[in-house]
């Protein structure tokens, strides 16, 4: 018997790749799925007088906002207003988008008010420890919807027979699933100085039955008093959709394609910003009179001037900045190939700049 199934889900995974081929690769767009957790009848968690679904679709509308300055980046919500959506139906949409990337938010919360901080989840095959409670609670919401045992037949996170033939499907874009949660946590940690509870593989419905990478961010604890503010206040809620719009753009710039399109820095000073297609005149940029297109990596961006010396940027040397609207931006190298501006993008996230990314400047 478990053989037998074993080779349904095998069969499983194999039409789906047949029915949805080549998933986001049908137009010049990146397309991302924006997914607000809850909604409607199934509030979430609900503590400090905070309703997760409201704090979720609050920080998705402003994500989304932020993401609509880049005219090659396509957006599609599950939801944009106070409604419920199946689990089963926010895969669809983002299965029937073909997306490249799939961004479900969340909140968390505890029987207890001391745990706090971020964390952002991935599919994964561990079923153990804390954090499958957190799966658990999230799968719940299948439960409030009609006909549940025949839509989701078969979905158990405790059993292992059931995520196999998924799991082939789930395993190419896993590392790239990791990358976007690692950039995600890295930008609440190192610029909104959240205490970083971690990426984590669970079997999560949501993620299980999109085919292409994604995540689930739980930005906090609505439990913890504390936080419950940060959550609720909007500068928090700003401050978070930045830093998760931004890593989007930084993971775009890697796996798919360079935006040349400025993302506002609209929050916090420190907050990375989006690349943008203009042309630097402060000093230490060197301005050609030629019209070659030349590519930087940017490293971080601040309202600080900081001297340009390796010791400053980690020991890497030829560090530029532009100086626009009270902001620097400082860049790393500077390159009229692609694809040797890509090892210095590489050797600058080794030197601890996760959330570093690749921008053109056109010489006129």
């Amino acid at each position: 018997m478990i053989y037998k199934n074993t080779i349904k889900y095998i069969l499983l995974a194999v039409l789906l790749f047949a029915f949805i081929p080549n998933y986001g690769q049908s137009s010049n767009q990146f397309k991302v799925v924006l997914d607000a957790g809850h909604g409607g009848k199934d509030p979430g968690a609900m503590k400090n007088g905070l309703k997760e679904k409201e704090i979720a679709l609050d920080v998705v509308l402003r994500v989304g906002k932020l993401l609509e300055a880049y005219d090659d980046v396509a957006l599609v919500y599950t939801r944009k207003t106070d409604v419920f959506i199946e689990l089963r139906e926010r895969a669809n949409i983002a299965n029937r988008a073909k997306a490249n990337l799939f961004v479900s938010v969340h909140c968390n919360s505890t029987t207890t008010a001391v745990p706090y901080g971020s964390m952002t989840l991935v599919m994964g095959m561990s079923r153990t420890g804390t954090n499958l409670e957190i799966a658990k609670t999230e799968n719940a919401v299948i439960f409030q919807e009609a006909d549940y045992k025949t839509k989701y037949k078969g979905f158990d996170p405790n059993n292992p027979e059931t995520l196999i033939g998924l799991k082939i499907m789930q395993e190419e874009s896993l590392l790239q699933s990791i990358e976007l949660a690692s950039l995600i946590q890295d930008g609440f940690k190192t610029k909104l100085n959240r205490k970083d509870k971690g990426v984590h593989q669970q079997p999560l419905w949501v993620l299980d039955a999109t085919v292409m990478p994604g995540v689930l961010i739980e930005l906090g604890f609505v439990s913890n008093p504390e936080e419950a503010k940060y959550l609720s206040s909007e500068e928090g809620k700003a401050e978070l959709a930045q830093s998760i719009a931004n890593s989007i753009i930084a993971y775009k710039n890697t796996f798919f394609s360079p935006s040349e399109v400025a993302l506002p820095l609209d929050v916090q000073d420190e907050l990375i910003v989006a690349p943008e297609n203009t042309i630097p005149t402060e000093n230490n940029v060197v301005v050609n009179s030629d019209k070659t297109t030349h590519y930087k990596v940017q490293l971080e961006a601040g309202t600080k001037l900081i001297d340009t010396k390796p010791a400053n940027f980690k020991g890497l040397k030829n560090i530029s900045y532009t100086h626009e609207n009270k902001l620097y931006k400082y860049f790393y190298g500077d390159e009229t190939d692609y694809e040797a501006c890509k090892k210095l993008l590489e050797e600058a996230k080794k030197k601890g700049y996760k959330s570093a990314y690749i921008v053109t400047f056109e010489n006129k």
